[in-house]
């Protein structure tokens, strides 16, 4: 059974920067960040591919987040700098099966098979 436990969100003031971490069980293929504002529809914000030679990344990241992977330690890492108060949300971890690549489906939900139950980001002004 593949399980994924998010970790490090926090409270953050614009400019500042935090670094979430996602801990999985099981063989896993693409990884990603999402992230969800009550109301709005989720984002994709980043992803990698297995061997973690190939990132993507939403537009409005990019220059700022770097998405990581350790293999040895089935673990997935988002480093945030420069973060805006329009970053704040629930941050989710989620994964694709072995045999799941990422290619130009990465951003969207629906594509991955599993899920982390989310932690938060706050970033105020």
């Amino acid at each position: 059974q593949v399980e994924l436990v998010e970790s490090g969100g926090g409270s953050v003031q614009t400019g500042g920067s935090l670094r979430v971490s996602c801990v999985a069980s099981g063989n896993l293929a693409c990884m990603a960040w999402f992230r969800q504002v009550p109301g709005k529809e989720g984002q994709g914000v980043a992803a990698i591919s297995s061997g973690g030679s190939t990132t993507y990344y939403d537009d409005s990241v990019k220059g700022r987040f770097t998405i990581s992977r350790d293999k040895s330690k089935n673990a997935l890492f988002l480093q945030m700098n420069s973060l805006k108060p329009e970053d704040t949300a629930m941050y989710y971890c989620a994964a694709r099966g072995p045999l799941g690549a990422c290619g130009s489906t990465w951003y969207q939900a629906p594509s991955f098979d599993y899920w982390g139950q989310g932690t938060q980001v706050t970033v105020s002004s």
